[in-house]
């Protein structure tokens, strides 16, 4: 992979995201970004799937669209945190805290700011069925990852967590990615059985 595929790949999801933003009906949103996404997976010379797996990719685990579990929400204030978080790749990654969100009947997250080149907010995810066999990747997933085009939405404090968007790192693909991870204040006690789940 060059550093041309990786901007095309970015170039690509920031459309991607573009379109489901102005996608209407979140269930036919939903519908775009999977298939979207099934298709820069199987097809683009960036895909964070490694080499052996790519023959054999017939899709990313995604469960059907259920409302229940999208929230626009209003970001409250919290104290300030910063924390950087080591990528092995990147070196440490600053972030801070800017404040937290609370999902009914799931938790509440801290969103961050990423406090260097390139800024944007980064709220990540990990539920209670992290790790475990038939659950989501272990280190969690992404909401929203704005310096990556995953963007739902926010005006006037609020933003759209839409928890059927969430998505794996890519170093749940490739051991050679290192990602941040969600952090303790981004560590939910409930299940969410939407979004990308492990990939086998």
């Amino acid at each position: 992979m060059s550093a041309y595929d990786t901007v095309d790949w970015r170039r690509r999801v920031f459309a991607l995201y573009s379109d489901v933003r102005a996608t209407a009906e979140p269930a036919a949103a939903h519908d775009l970004w999977r298939r979207g996404r099934d298709e820069l997976f199987a097809s683009h010379p960036a895909t964070p799937l490694r080499e052996p797996d790519r023959a054999s990719f017939r899709g990313l685990p995604v469960p059907a669209y259920d409302p229940a579990w999208r929230f626009e929400v209003e970001v409250r204030d919290a104290a300030p945190e910063r924390v950087e978080l080591d990528t092995g790749t990147d070196g440490a990654v600053p972030f801070e805290r800017l404040g937290v969100v609370d999902l009914p009947g799931v938790g509440s997250l801290d969103v961050w700011r990423l406090a260097s080149y390139g800024g944007g907010l980064f709220v990540p995810v990990k539920d209670a069925s992290a790790g475990r066999p038939g659950g989501t990747y272990g280190g969690g997933r992404y909401l929203v990852d704005t310096v990556k085009g995953a963007d739902l939405g926010s005006a006037g404090g609020t933003l759209v967590l839409d928890l059927n968007f969430a998505y794996n790192p890519s170093c749940a693909y490739d051991p050679d990615w290192a990602c941040p991870l969600a952090q303790p204040g981004n560590t939910v006690p409930a299940e969410i059985p939407v979004g990308e789940r492990t990939y086998p």
